[in-house]
């Protein structure tokens, strides 16, 4: 979401800082300026946490039993798409059980689902996909990251599934791809989506329904789009400071900040982490710029299948009023709240996350 990603472009400044401060007083220092050895000292130190400040952070957190792992299968499909961009979809457990099909937010890619693909392919066939710029799938030629262009390739991919009937399932921006998937294609509602999950999503501009909401809003016109428009032009730039950023553990801190409630595992808030600063920052910018016009408040109520809300209640990324509105508009609609749990409570709590949406999904398709 926004959030997450401007929380790191300002983090980039930080590295300048660091890095640049602490190679300054070694500088001066050598040449006789700084005369005291605190002030060796303190260069050292300021390059030592340029390079090692995640090491204390992680070691703060405690260690999990089952940690995130980049988990990938075998059973892969790859979707050319007419914009030249290409899905990488990958298939996990029984080829004929109920499926389910994940779509990921925006800055992960589908190994995000870590926990979902693990716990829910007993009873379900999992399918995920990365979304074109991310992950293992490749980028429009034509740059378009609408939301609508999403919609789309996930219309592309539930044809993928032979006409069985599928539950939907969408986190954060992925949320908001449903959504627009609703109002482009009603009829594969009907025929062929038994359920909608949507997961720390929000239905409008994210702006509007994060943390600090009045001031974003003020700030998107005269110095976010901006700042976005540099983040495109400068990428390569931006992605060397993305990993300096994460050296230094301030990617870290923005991740525990904007995903996490502080039950986190040390393997969650490093996986969430990483992937988040794999892609290009050019690809990031231009997708928050396409969900600065994104607004489906008025598809709420064509939603024509039952829909499960689910929302961290500590979540600042996509606030809890967000879902709330959603599930008051959605006429068969249900909302399921995860305490503790933030942004990423897929992650934070996988185990009842992975509940809910077995309960619901099972019910669906039962019914279909």
């Amino acid at each position: 979401m926004p959030l997450d990603f401007l929380l790191r472009l300002l983090s980039n400044l930080g590295v300048v800082a660091i890095l640049g401060g602490g190679s300054y007083i070694l500088y001066q220092w050598y040449e006789g300026n700084f005369v005291s050895d605190r002030w060796l000292y303190l260069g050292i130190g300021l390059l030592l946490w340029s390079f090692l400040g995640f090491l204390p952070i992680l070691l703060m957190h405690r260690p999990g039993k089952d940690e995130p792992t980049p988990l990938r299968s075998k059973r892969v499909q790859r979707l050319a798409r007419p914009d030249g961009s290409e899905i990488e979809v990958e298939f996990y457990g029984p080829d004929r059980a109920p499926t389910l099909i994940l779509t990921h937010g925006w800055g992960p890619d589908s190994t995000a689902w870590y926990y979902a693909k693990k716990q829910l392919t007993d009873q379900f066939r999992v399918v995920v996909w990365d979304l074109p710029g991310l992950g293992k799938s490749q980028k429009p030629k034509n740059r378009d990251y609408s939301l609508e262009k999403y919609a789309r390739d996930l219309e592309a991919v539930l044809a993928l599934v032979d006409d069985q009937p599928a539950i939907l399932v969408g986190h954060s921006m992925g949320g908001m791809i449903l959504l627009t998937f609703s109002r482009l294609f009603p009829e594969r509602l009907e025929q062929q989506v038994a359920g909608l999950i949507l997961v720390d999503s929000t239905y409008t501009n994210p702006l509007k329904t994060t943390i600090f909401s009045k001031l974003l809003m003020a700030l998107q016109k005269p110095l976010l789009e901006p700042l976005l428009h540099l983040a495109i032009a400068f990428s390569p730039l931006l992605w060397l400071t993305s990993w300096l950023s994460y050296l230094n553990g301030s990617v870290l801190l923005t991740t525990k900040i904007s995903g996490f409630t502080g039950t986190e595992t040390r393997g969650q808030l490093n996986f969430s982490s990483l992937i988040g600063i794999k892609s290009s920052p050019g690809v990031l910018a231009r997708g928050v710029l396409a969900m600065f016009k994104f607004n489906e408040t008025a598809t709420l109520p064509k939603i024509s299948v039952p829909t499960l809300v689910v929302v961290g209640k500590s979540d600042i990324a996509t606030r809890p009023f967000a879902s709330k509105h959603m599930s008051a508009e959605v006429p068969q609609s249900e909302l399921s709240m995860l305490s503790p749990g933030g942004h990423m409570a897929l992650m934070e709590r996988n185990q009842q996350f992975s509940d809910i949406v077995r309960a619901f999904s099972t019910a669906c398709l039962k019914s279909k």
